[in-house]
This record gives structure tokens, C-alpha cells and sequence, in this order.
């Protein structure tokens, strides 16, 4: 059995603290700054300079041409998947191992996910099994691929980088253009990851962020689409902004669109963030090092970032022995002031999801009976 007091007292003595959050929001820069700043202009709402300076923050540190700023990460893959094309009906590829917020925008559109498994290695969708289930399953006519099964249009493809280390997106992007299947990327957890020396988020047309509480960069609520296309980006800034046409007074609206668009307020909180970013960048990796080095020694495999990955190290994870250690360690280290968490709940267990159809899952279950994500916040 792992020593899990070693283990609580090691973590207590890195973040030197009692109760340790797993992974809390760091204020070090100009937050206080840029707020007062924004409130004492009255724009606060989603018309504001810090909104079009966090946009073009985003855009540099990603390398991506376009970014619009939205309201959280979920709102932003639900406008990426319109985008992409999904329509009522459809079927979109999805991995079972992720957070939920990944699979409802599916949903939103009246379209329905088929779950394909992870890989052991990178946690992303497997490639592998994603062609072997479009060669066998799938068949192609009047220009799209039809499951075989369903009956349905197989749409898009939402590839995600879990915990912020990158899947091979590459080669997932590979398989979705030989069965001309439009690729959607959710780097929601992996803004300051790198695959290939290309970051997250940028290998498909369209990809998004999230900006939430908990994340490396927070704007207390928040997501981001990042494209490279400006026809793509111009229309999501139009439908993500209630579809109103530009006027000085007249409130005309050519479509159905959301109320989807970051407030000033909040966008001012990520430009001080985005400013750190590099120093949050460094220190987490340095963390990493340190629990790898730890847990190296107590012989509790450890997850790190694989070859031509450079993850942001979001959530670091540990594998335990079975599902049964895995809810010994949560219970002690929540019932010690230590905060962990399993990886989700596989999304074809949920009660909305559990009649979609899915691959062998069979890594995604591994993962999840296994799976420990430890706290990981900077440490400042």
C-alpha cells in the first residue's frame, strides 16, 4: 500500500500550508491595476480596450491570427462546433475521458457524441482506434461519412489536450482529412502547451480556450476561439455578440446569435495574467520536477510529458494501483487538507450520454480507476 502520510506531509511541506487547494488562481501582477482602470472608465462590458488587448495577447502567445474573446470555454466550443458545421442530428467524435463541458455543446446543437478512447500515453484521443473505427464502421456517400450503425452524419471531431498535455494532434488531423471530418480543438487546459513546437489549439481551422477559476491564466470566467481563418473569426465575433450589424443607434440582428462575449471587466484580469504567464509557465514545470523526483522514489508511476510534447503541467497526475487504492488515497488526502481529485467520470457513463455509441474504451477505463490529480497550483 502507497504511503499516503508521506505522501500529504511532502505536499504540505512544498506549498507550506495546512489546507492545499488543487489548484487555486495567482494574482502577482497588474490585476488591481487594470481593474481600477476599467471601472473608473465605465466600460465594463464586453466594448473595452482590455477586451481587444487580451485578444491580441492570446494571439501572439499562440501564434494563432484571430482570437475572440467569449464568455467561458464552453460557450466557445459550442460556437467552434457551429462553425465547423455541426447541425441537428449529427454525430461529432469525442473522447470519453474528459470534462463535461467538452460533450454539452454537442448537445446544444441537437447533434449527439460518439465516444472514441485515449490513448495510455498522451490521454488524448486515441488515433489508432479513431481510424479503425471510421475504416470498419463507417461508410462515405454524398460527401460525408455516415456511421454505419446510426445512420447518422459524422460531422466533426473534438480533440482534447487533457490535464495540458498535448494529444497527437497531428496525426488525429491526419485521420479526420482523409475522411474529410472537420477537426474542432479544445485546448481549454493547455494554454502554454506545445506539440511539435506548434501550440495547442492552433493545428485544426478552429480551436478554443478556457480562462475558468482554476486555470493557468484566469479571467475569473472565461474561453477564447482561435482560428486562422478571418472569415471563421468574423463571424464568430458577429454570432457571439447577439448578431447585431453595426449602426450608431439601430439594433438589427441578421441571425440568431449568443450573448457569448467576454465583459472588459473580465478581459482586464487577463491581460495582467497573460503577463505572467511565462513566470507561471516556469514555475509549474519546476514543480513537476520536484513530485516527479518524490514520487520516483516511492515507486508510484507519475505522469509526465511525452516526446515532442511540452505540457503546461496544469493538473499534475499519479497512477495508483486500482480503483480501490485510488478511493483510499482520495478519502485520506481530502479528509488531510490536501485536496486531489480522480480523473472524470467517463462521459458515456453519464445518464445524458450512456445510449451514445463508443469504441473499445478500454484505456479511458484504465485511466479512470487509476488516475489521481494532485494539487498543482503555482507556488508563490
Amino acid at each position: 500500500m502507497t504511503d499516503f502520510q508521506h505522501i500529504v506531509t511532502f505536499i504540505k511541506d512544498l506549498y507550506k500550508k495546512d489546507i492545499i487547494p488543487l489548484h487555486e488562481p495567482r494574482f502577482i501582477g497588474n490585476e488591481k491595476k487594470y481593474l481600477a482602470e476599467c471601472v473608473e472608465s465605465t466600460f465594463v462590458s464586453y466594448v473595452g480596450k482590455f477586451v481587444t488587448q487580451f485578444e491580441e495577447s492570446v494571439q501572439q502567445f499562440t501564434g494563432s491570427k484571430y482570437a475572440v474573446a467569449t464568455v467561458n470555454g464552453t460557450s466557445a466550443l459550442h460556437i467552434a462546433l457551429s462553425l465547423a458545421g455541426v447541425k441537428k442530428g449529427d454525430e461529432v467524435l469525442a473522447p470519453a475521458l474528459t470534462f463535461v463541458g467538452s460533450i454539452n455543446p454537442i448537445s446544444y446543437l441537437g447533434a449527439e457524441p460518439f465516444f472514441v478512447d485515449c490513448e495510455k500515453e498522451t490521454l488524448g484521443m486515441c488515433p489508432v482506434k479513431l481510424e479503425e473505427f471510421l475504416e470498419k464502421e463507417t461508410t462515405f456517400g454524398d460527401g460525408v461519412r455516415i456511421n454505419k450503425k446510426s445512420g447518422k452524419r459524422i460531422s466533426a471531431c473534438i480533440v482534447v489536450h487533457v490535464f495540458g498535455h498535448p494529444a497527437k494532434v497531428d496525426k488525429i488531423k491526419g485521420v479526420c482529412d482523409r475522411y474529410n471530418i472537420e477537426l474542432v480543438e479544445d485546448a481549454a487546459e493547455s494554454l502554454g502547451g506545445w506539440y511539435k513546437s506548434k501550440h495547442t489549439g492552433t493545428f485544426a481551422k478552429i480551436g478554443i480556450l478556457s480562462f475558468n477559476g482554476n486555470k493557468i491564466v484566469t479571467t475569473g470566467g472565461g474561453g477564447m476561439i482561435i482560428t486562422d481563418d478571418e472569415d471563421m473569426a468574423k463571424l464568430a465575433r458577429h454570432v457571439t455578440t447577439t448578431a447585431k450589424l453595426p449602426h450608431k443607434w439601430e439594433f438589427i440582428h441578421d441571425c440568431v446569435g449568443y450573448n457569448y462575449r467576454m465583459p472588459n471587466i473580465n478581459a482586464a484580469i487577463g491581460v495582467a495574467q497573460m503577463e505572467c504567464l511565462d513566470r507561471f509557465l516556469q514555475n509549474k514545470r519546476e514543480l513537476t520536477n520536484i513530485y516527479r523526483n518524490f514520487f520516483i522514489k516511492m515507486d508510484v508511476p507519475f505522469f509526465v510529458e511525452k516526446e515532442n510534447c511540452r505540457s503546461n503541467y496544469w493538473l499534475n497526475m499519479l497512477f495508483l494501483r486500482d480503483r480501490q487504492e485510488r478511493d483510499l488515497f482520495l478519502d485520506f488526502t481530502n479528509s488531510n487538507g490536501v485536496m486531489t481529485r480522480p480523473s472524470w467520470r467517463l462521459m458515456n457513463k453519464l445518464p445524458m450520454f450512456n445510449d451514445c455509441g463508443s469504441t473499445n474504451l478500454d484505456n479511458a477505463e484504465w485511466v479512470e480507476e487509476r488516475a489521481v490529480n494532485i494539487p498543482s497550483s503555482v507556488r508563490i
